[in-house]
Order: structure tokens, then C-alpha cells, then sequence
């Protein structure tokens, strides 16, 4: 039975980061042919952590791609991340700081890779997410990340019910 990811699954890491790497060649040289224009390829890492697929770091001109939801992802990385990452770039090149997802970078998406572009990824994150802490308020449970629950200990932020308006508190966990 050949499902939609059995293709992915027969695949390796560095083979994944080989086909990644390969498409955002292409999809340069496809936006320099059909803007007219000589576009340098990009340092290309697989380095991006947390729940970001891809980045694009406009004045070095480097592409960062998230490996562990690309093992998950192949597909939506080859259609839909590189060509939004290599939007970013061209925009850059193009135009100079333009908005990250304006109206530049949308043309680009739309006319040269024939994409709608969307800001956010759809992706399951649970592999990536990290740990989480419980906090109260008068509404009920809320998780807050690591990094903010950081924070509050160390008394730099206090986090705020956005339906309640009262400053949240952590929840001890309860040992079985």
C-alpha cells in the first residue's frame, strides 16, 4: 500500500535536507528566469528549532529549515516552505525591506511559483512544541511555554488573562 508518506518514510535525513536543498536551487533560478534577474543561491542550514519550518535571514542571504518537522513534512517542505523561504529572499533582493508577507512577496509567491502564500504552516508541532507549565486564573488552566514560565521566576513577567484580566500563577504540579 503506498500511503501519500511512504516516499518520506523510505528517505533519510540527509536525503530529505539533499531534496530540500535541490528545490530551493530550482526555485531560485526559476525566480531568476522569470523576474530577469541574477539572483545569488543562498547558504542553506538545517539548523531553525521550535515550531518554525523555515527563515530566511535577508541580509546574509541564508535559508534555515527546521529538521524535524521536515521528517514529518516533506511534501509541504518541497511544495509550499522552500518557495515561501525563497520568496523572502527575492523580495529582498528585489525590493529592500519590504513587510515580511506584503504585498512584494506576495506577487512573487503568486506569479512566480503560481502559490498562495500563507503566513503560518499548518504542521502538527507535538514533536516540537517543548515543555509546558500549567498556570491559573479565574477562567481556568492555561499552559505557558518554557521560556515564559522562565521569566516569571525570574521575576522579569507577569503574564495576564486576556478574558479574566488577573495576573496568572503557576500550578504546582500534584506528585502521584
Amino acid at each position: 500500500m503506498n500511503s501519500p508518506s511512504s516516499h518520506q518514510n523510505q528517505l533519510n535525513q540527509s536525503d530529505l535536507q539533499a531534496h530540500v536543498v535541490n528545490r530551493v536551487h530550482a526555485c531560485v533560478q526559476l525566480a531568476s528566469r522569470s523576474l530577469s534577474v541574477d539572483l545569488a543561491l543562498p547558504t542553506i542550514t538545517f539548523n531553525q528549532r521550535g515550531k518554525i519550518a523555515g527563515c530566511a535571514r535577508l541580509q546574509t542571504n541564508e535559508l534555515r529549515f527546521n529538521p524535524v518537522l521536515l521528517a514529518d513534512n516533506y511534501q509541504a517542505f518541497i511544495d509550499e516552505v522552500v518557495p515561501h523561504e525563497v520568496s523572502h529572499l527575492v523580495a529582498y533582493a528585489l525590493y529592500g525591506r519590504v513587510k515580511p508577507h506584503g504585498k512584494e512577496w506576495q506577487a512573487i509567491m503568486r506569479q512566480v511559483f503560481g502559490l498562495n502564500g500563507h503566513t503560518y504552516h499548518k504542521m502538527d508541532v507535538t514533536k516540537v512544541s517543548g515543555k509546558r507549565f500549567t498556570y491559573q486564573c479565574l477562567c481556568g488552566d492555561i499552559e505557558l511555554s518554557i521560556r515564559r514560565h522562565n521569566k516569571v521566576l525570574r521575576q522579569q513577567q507577569q503574564y495576564i488573562c486576556r478574558q479574566c484580566h488577573k495576573v496568572l500563577s503557576f500550578k504546582q504540579p500534584t506528585s502521584v
